[in-house]
């Protein structure tokens, strides 16, 4: 397999519901560093994964629709505890939209796609799977 990764970050802000949150239950901010990673078998004709410039658009495009937000008050998070994996998995979902669309242009689609999402030096979560439906 070879791959090809990107990285950038993001805001927001949220609280959790349950007392195994603790404190984290309040509302508090986090900024998150977000690594995209997809594998592909074969080299395309040019000898890339995929246009590294089109994969950093379509994570930067994914993450606008996250950064400097409430996710407490957006729609799509009503009763959901927007934790880390939980938003590892959500990013992971809207991103293969975006590849499923055409976002990496006239490359072959990855097999196998993985997001981590960082929250602190010592801390992250991670989510990954194959892309095919």
């Amino acid at each position: 397999m070879f791959s090809l990764a990107v990285r950038d970050h993001f805001m927001i802000a949220h609280g959790f519901r349950g007392e195994i949150f603790g404190a984290a239950q309040r509302l508090h901010g986090a900024t998150y560093a977000v690594e995209l990673e997809i594998r592909v078998a074969r080299l395309d004709a040019h000898g890339l994964v995929a246009d590294i410039g089109l994969l950093a658009k379509l994570l930067r495009e994914t993450l606008d629709a996250l950064n400097y937000r409430n996710l407490d008050d957006e729609a799509a998070f009503r009763g959901i505890n927007t934790t880390t994996e939980f938003l590892a998995g959500e990013i992971w979902r809207r991103i293969r939209v975006g590849i499923v669309a055409g976002g990496l242009g006239p490359s072959p689609a990855p097999a196998f796609m993985r997001v981590r999402l960082d929250e602190s030096p010592t801390a992250w979560a991670a989510h990954e799977a194959p892309l095919a439906p």
